[in-house]
Parts: structure tokens; sequence; C-alpha cells
């Protein structure tokens, strides 16, 4: 079995930045004389500009149809200038040379590093309009620490990002793998069953948890495997493989449109190489 280290370099977590990305006081300013990089979400679309090879973020002063705030967001530095973020409106139209392209992508064409710090960025925008609130009193909140923890200005009750856990798990069973499908989902395209922790739960009975309730089937050999940064908009995934234990396979309609045993000689269409599904299905069905 393959182990922990070769399921971290996964699109999204902090190993693609940290050579590039040097986290600092997040701050809003008006000063934007000093050159430097924009991180720009659209829902789930980054806005780039051509580069040398792929699309890159864009550098430098801004044209005015972007409608940037007086006061963007300061997070750090990227190759050593300042870097920028800020959101745009859904139906804003993007102007050439400037494009488009999705975080979450059925195919890729941004590299590892600049889709890294787009899924951040939009993590990080994401916390900043949940929290602007205190969940006590509802009074206005401050930032107080770079792990962009927020404080209420009315009862100072400290606040930090919300994380969402959850277990994705593939199943196997003989030369069988267990696969499900989500009618969202791309036509054709098969998964790993997974689904969000659950109050009391550790991530093991999450995993078993999810696997019964959408397919009926009994799981047993729980063994973690890695995780990945999800930010759509902020999750964690935690990757677990499991061996068959007992059980029919009934599909809930309420949460899959179908599930199946495939072959692993003859999988279906699956999951973008960026995901850890697909990590864990191309590591642990060779």
């Amino acid at each position: 079995m393959s182990n922990y280290p070769d399921l971290i370099n996964i699109p999204f977590n902090n190993v693609f930045i940290r050579e590039l990305f040097v986290t600092g006081e997040p701050h809003y300013t008006p000063n934007r004389l000093d050159p430097g990089y924009w991180v720009i979400i659209q829902d789930n679309s980054l806005i780039l500009q051509p580069g040398e090879t792929t699309p890159a973020l864009p550098y430098g002063e801004l044209p005015d149809w972007f409608s940037a705030p007086a006061a963007p967001l300061t997070i750090g530095l990227w190759h050593g200038l300042p870097l920028r973020i800020f959101s745009i409106k859904s139906n804003g139209m993007i102007q050439p040379p400037f494009i488009s392209e999705a975080l979450n992508a059925a195919v890729q064409t941004i590299d590892d590093a600049t889709l890294g710090i787009g899924g951040l960025a939009r993590q990080i925008l994401h916390w900043e309009q949940q929290s602007r609130f205190c969940s006590l009193c509802g009074g206005k909140t401050g930032p107080f620490s770079r792990e962009w923890g927020r404080t209420c200005t009315k009862c100072n009750t400290k606040q930090f990002p919300r994380i969402s856990p959850c277990a994705i798990v593939l199943v196997r069973r003989d030369n069988e793998v267990l696969l499900v499908r989500n009618a969202a989902w791309p036509a054709g395209r098969y998964s790993l069953a997974a689904g969000f922790l659950g109050l009391g739960e550790s991530l093991e009975d999450c995993a078993a948890r999810e696997v019964k309730e959408e397919t009926g089937i009994d799981i047993t050999n729980i063994t973690y495997v890695g995780s990945q940064s999800w930010p759509f908009p902020s999750q964690l995934m935690a990757g677990f493989v499991a061996d068959y234990a007992g059980g029919d396979l009934v599909v809930d309609h309420h949460e899959l449109e179908d599930a199946r045993w495939f072959p692993i000689s003859a999988l279906p269409a699956l999951p973008p190489r960026r995901s850890i599904a697909r990590r864990i299905i191309d590591t642990f069905c060779t």
C-alpha cells in the first residue's frame, strides 16, 4: 500500500505555494501604488491573464472595468510582491486579454501553484464574508491574528475560520471497487462515496456511515491515506481506503443517482486528476 507522502502533493494543498507565498498580516489598504499581483474570484472561477506558458495572475494596475475595491485585501507576498484579493459579481463581463478559468474545471489548464493560491484566496474571501458579524451577539467583528481569527467589537468573542471536514472512501472487494454517481456530475462520471462529519463522529465513523447510508454496504479495515483542502467553499477532504465487509448494494436515490461495483480493469469516467478522489483511485487501483 502506498504511504501518506504520496498523497500530499494534491492541488489546493499548500505544498504547491509554500515557496512562492509568504503570509502577511491581512489588511485592507487604499494604497495600491506598490505594484503587485491580484487574485480575482468570480464564483468558482479565477480571473487570469495570458502568461508565458499557462494563464497567470494579473499583475500591476487593473483596467477600470474590473471595478476593483478602493481598499482591497492584502494577504501577503506572492513572488516577493504584494498579493491583493477581491471578488467580482457573477454576471460581470470579462474583457480580453483577461480570461475566466474555473478552479474546478473538468480539464485543468492552470498550473498547480496558481490553482493553489486561487483556492486559498477563495476560502479567505468566503470567510471574510461569513464572519463580519458575531454569531453570539451580532456585533461587528475585526481581525486579530494572521490565522484569520476575528473578534467581536462588542462582546470580545473570538471566532476562527470554519472548515468543514468530510470523509471520502474507496471501498474494495476482490478486484472490484465501489463507485457512486451524483446526478449533478458530468454524464457518465463516477467517484467515491463521501460526506460531511457528523456530531460526535470520528472520520472513520463518518466514512463507514456514509457508505452504509448511500449504498447499504458495510466496510472494514478503514485506513487513512491523505487529505486535501477543497475550497468549494471551505472543506477538508480526509481520504480513506476500506474493504467490503458485507451487505447488498441498495442505492439511496435521495443522495445518489447510481452506485455500482466496477472491475478495476474497466473503470468508468472518473473525477479530474486534481481531486483526492482521483488520486486515491489512481494510487490504490493499480
